[in-house]
């Protein structure tokens, strides 16, 4: 039975926003709200959400869905007490199990706003968060492109710092233990991620490897410590160029690694052994995709090795969203991963691996939360309280993203066959595997 619309102002805000939300969802509400006039409703058991002010409303009514909701907790209006993941959760799963309810008349839609009204909830548009990207010019563009990863990546390295492991590795670790047995963390998954993506691609002394979208350098440097690879890391980003020079510089890595601060379209020269693009691949745009995948095989030289780490998406899934285009990754796509095996194929590469690391994900992106809670205030005196909480329901959605499987992360490990058909790949796989948290 649908619950009755209040009718009075009499009771306080949060039982009639209560009855909105169940005649909406045609069911239980998911959240217990409690409104700026101190009133509480809705289930005892469920996540406690909080709305400050009635601006929080005035968001959603202006932007309705994700990205008005995000723009009202991003901007402390709303907040969720207790662990905002599981809040999340639950408030998705409610709405996708009332998803064949019907939707609201246009009787309906009149009733609500005049209680909303009523609350005082209606009036000017709220100002847009300060964080929120504005981009223009055409889509993946060079100026364009320069100004979406800017808007990410341009945060103080210290940032990051606190954030990330100690090798400041930006994208899923291997976690070749579970999180916390025998001291095994974030910095040791990285690690072995890094050396997992070494073997992978054959690395020896002197051979030359090509990192396109090098982030903070965690590849690019361990490749040339370890494994004596002479490497070019490419990066869009300013900072990033900055901090991968001055760590090229403290380890006295000069000879071995180049820093080149250029878009990908424009990296000169080519006939390398190896390339590598740990989680770029996403920000390429999707008509642009061919282009980068031709590129790749063209700097490859016969029986060179290709390794793309990138997130994918389900054949159902939407990825990314709304709130990501407009905080975190704007122009950013993903595609199920078939699709771009397909598009590598197309270039004229061989696919010879397709690693899924979408539980890795689950554990890294757990550990990054984990690290932005206890570093809070550190954090919020670096970049802002705003964008502390853009990173913490970042976190918390796109964990909650690859732990329900709307997206996904892969290893893709390719190579250019030469005109007789040869891949120089020998061995099997157990040369890759083991004992890489040993390494």
């Amino acid at each position: 039975m649908t619950p009755a619309l209040p009718t009075t102002t009499a009771r306080g805000a949060a039982s009639q926003l209560i009855q909105l939300l169940q005649q909406y969802l045609q069911g239980p509400s998911p959240v217990r709200v409690r409104t700026w006039d101190g009133s509480e409703a809705g289930p005892a058991d469920a996540p406690l959400v909080v709305l400050r002010s009635r601006r929080a409303l005035r968001h959603l009514l202006w932007q309705p869905g994700e990205l008005g909701l995000a723009r009202a907790y991003v901007t402390g209006e709303l907040d969720v007490h207790g662990d905002l993941r599981e809040g999340l959760s639950a408030a998705l799963r409610t709405v996708r199990e009332s998803g064949s309810a019907p939707a609201p008349t246009l009787a309906d839609k009149a009733a609500a706003l005049r209680v909303l009204a009523r609350l005082g909830a209606v009036g000017p548009k709220p100002q847009a968060p300060a964080g929120e990207v504005r981009l223009n010019g055409a889509l993946h563009s060079r100026g364009r492109d320069r100004k979406a990863i800017s808007h990410h990546y341009d945060l103080p390295p210290e940032f990051y710092a606190l954030l990330l492991d100690p090798a400041m590795a930006y994208s899923c670790g291997y976690w070749t233990r579970p999180p916390g047995e025998r001291g095994y963390g974030l910095p040791e998954a990285q690690r072995d991620k890094l050396e997992l993506v070494c073997r992978k691609l054959g690395l020896r002394p002197g051979t030359r490897l090509l990192d396109v979208g090098c982030g903070w350098g965690s590849l690019s440097l361990y490749a040339a410590e370890r494994h004596g690879a002479k490497v070019t890391s490419v990066t869009l980003a300013r900072e990033q160029a900055e901090y991968v020079r001055e760590q090229v510089r403290e380890r006295k890595l000069e000879d071995l690694v180049e820093v080149q601060l250029c878009d990908y379209r424009d990296i000169p020269g080519g006939w390398y052994e190896a390339a590598v693009s740990l989680e770029m691949g996403e920000h390429v745009g999707d008509a642009e995709y061919p282009g980068f995948a031709a590129m790749m095989h063209r700097m490859l030289r016969p029986r060179g090795r290709l390794l793309i780490q990138q997130m994918s998406r389900g054949a159902i899934a939407p990825g990314g969203g709304a709130f990501i285009e407009a905080y975190i990754a704007a122009d950013m796509h993903m595609r199920p991963v078939g699709e771009t095996v397909g598009l590598l194929e197309g270039a004229g590469l061989e696919v010879r691996s397709v690693d899924s690391m979408r539980e890795h994900y689950v554990h890294t992106i757990a550990a990054w939360a984990e690290a932005l809670e206890a570093n809070w205030d550190e954090i919020v005196s670096l970049t802002g309280t705003e964008t502390a909480r853009v990173w913490r329901l970042y976190l918390a959605g796109s964990g909650l993203a690859f732990q329900e499987r709307r997206m996904g992360v892969d290893q893709i490990l390719a190579v250019r066959p030469d005109g007789d058909g040869g891949s120089g790949l020998t061995g099997t796989l157990r040369d890759w595997y083991p004992e890489c948290a040993a390494s």
